[in-house]
């Protein structure tokens, strides 16, 4: 949401705290960049400028996505989620820690509302249940709400359950005003599971009422599949709304979706596509003017050492596609892949992941996370020959054994990125390459990266 666009909803009554264990900065300190690690290398005008441990609540959970409003982000993590003050964003503060287990933690800011996945089975809706195993017909998996309109003390609002519960979702706002949508994804069925058997070729969408989000609920579950789908596609992994332009692309590990979704209840597949270098269709991006798409592929799940020459660049990659909507519905043209050009050792498990658009006028940049891999900068401007153009990088967590580490994901926010490493918290990188001035200039007030902003009003400059 660009700047001047403020929007914020006004305190509610009847919100619960149900068993949420908040700790205060105080209470659970945290290290700040002087306590940084040391096994850092950057290149292209990349500069370090602080590195935030996980507090030590959410003990060894994997730190995951990153949502932002104002001078604050918002970390996820399997185990609850941390808010970070970046009012200063070389010395970012921790104001509150909530643990509340669940699994994936994906989150999203809506004004004073935070929307987080449940992934993992619980025996009840509230931060305090414990977990339960997928086959009790009871547990519970789906999207949690929080009202953060306090930073430093987030309150539990209320949980809705979904089918095969909340992977990732999408936040996309209603056709009038007063409501807003959540798209859920979710995968893997089985049908020794009660809430998430084959087939499972769809979404669930969630309306939320702004005045009263405690009464949020599933108004719809549409089938994305209907003639059953690749043979590896079992649900989706992750979509990226653009909703001043009416579209979506959805991840949905056998296929690329585009999606028209200016009814947000009714979101129509418009084109999709197939790769047999993609393994596991993961994510996506649009460049601002909307002309290409990057989808990306999480080959082995983010577990396994794919930055090398052996899997070499065709797999694990970005896809870049041209969207041409010449005729009444746009067809995705394949450009090129772009891999890490960075080789990492056999103990860094290292797949392309989740990124954002660095907004510079005249310019297609993207940043993006690799795991163990670390953080890439791409030049996008031509699409059949994407190159890095920055970076920041580490050692292997373990030079011994590979384990799952690294930058999970990486985003541009008001100036900065910010990264959210699965074990070593935030880190806050500034770039300095003169390629990126103007970036800066541009301010908004949330941003969370799958439901993409507009930021300028270029036109289209990539034919197909």
């Amino acid at each position: 949401m660009a700047s001047g666009t403020v929007r914020r909803h006004t305190r509610r009554g009847g919100v619960a705290v149900l068993a949420l264990i908040v700790a205060a900065v105080s209470a659970a300190p945290a290290a700040g960049a002087a306590d940084a690690p040391d096994d850092v290398s950057t290149g292209g005008g990349v500069e370090h400028l602080a590195n935030v441990p996980k507090p030590a609540a959410l003990g060894e959970s994997y730190n995951t996505d990153l949502a932002f409003t104002g001078d604050h982000v918002i970390v996820g993590n399997y185990g609850g989620f941390t808010v970070h003050d970046i009012s200063d964003p070389a010395d970012p503060v921790v104001v509150a820690t909530v643990v509340c287990p669940g699994g994936q933690g994906d989150v999203t800011v809506s004004g004073d509302l935070l929307y987080f996945s449940v992934d993992y089975p619980r025996a009840g809706e509230e931060c305090g249940a414990p977990a339960t195993p997928a086959t009790d017909p009871d547990g519970f998996e789906g999207l949690r709400i929080f009202d953060i309109a306090d930073k430093t003390r987030p309150e539990y609002v209320t949980s809705v359950r979904t089918d095969c519960g909340s992977h990732t979702h999408t936040l996309v706002p209603g056709e009038a005003e007063g409501r807003e949508y959540v798209y859920v994804s979710s995968y893997s069925p089985d049908a020794n599971f009660p809430h998430c058997r084959p087939p499972h070729d769809k979404i669930t969408i969630v309306e939320v009422p702004l005045e009263d989000p405690a009464a949020a609920s599933v108004v719809a579950e549409p089938v994305l599949f209907p003639d059953g789908g690749h043979d590896s596609t079992t649900g989706c992994h992750d979509i990226t709304a653009y909703p001043s332009r009416g579209l979506a692309a959805a991840a949905c590990l056998g296929d690329g979706l585009l999606l028209d979704i200016t009814d947000p209840v009714s979101p129509r597949v418009t084109t999709r596509v197939q790769d047999p270098n993609f393994a596991f269709w993961h994510s996506a991006t649009f460049t601002d003017d909307a002309s290409q798409v990057i989808f990306t592929d999480e080959l082995g799940g983010g577990s396994g050492a794919t930055c090398n020459e052996d899997v070499g660049p065709e797999r694990g990659a970005n896809a870049i596609y041209a969207i041409d909507d010449a005729g009444d519905d746009p067809e995705l043209v394949f450009r090129s892949y772009y891999k890490l050009p960075r080789h990492q050792s056999e103990t860094e498990n290292c797949v392309a992941h989740n990124g954002s658009l660095i907004p510079v006028a005249g310019a297609d940049l993207f940043v993006q996370s690799w795991y163990q891999g670390g953080v890439s900068v791409i030049d996008l401007d031509d699409p059949e020959r994407p190159v890095e153009v920055g970076y920041f990088d580490r050692g292997p967590a373990d030079p011994e054994v590979l384990r799952t580490a690294g930058s999970w994901s990486a985003y541009y926010y008001n100036g900065h990125v910010y990264s959210s490493d699965i074990e070593r918290g935030l880190d806050v990188l500034a770039l300095t390459d003169p390629r990126f001035d103007g970036a800066e200039n541009v301010v908004l007030d949330e941003f969370n990266p799958q439901s993409q902003p507009r930021v300028s009003s270029r036109r289209s400059r990539h034919g197909v």
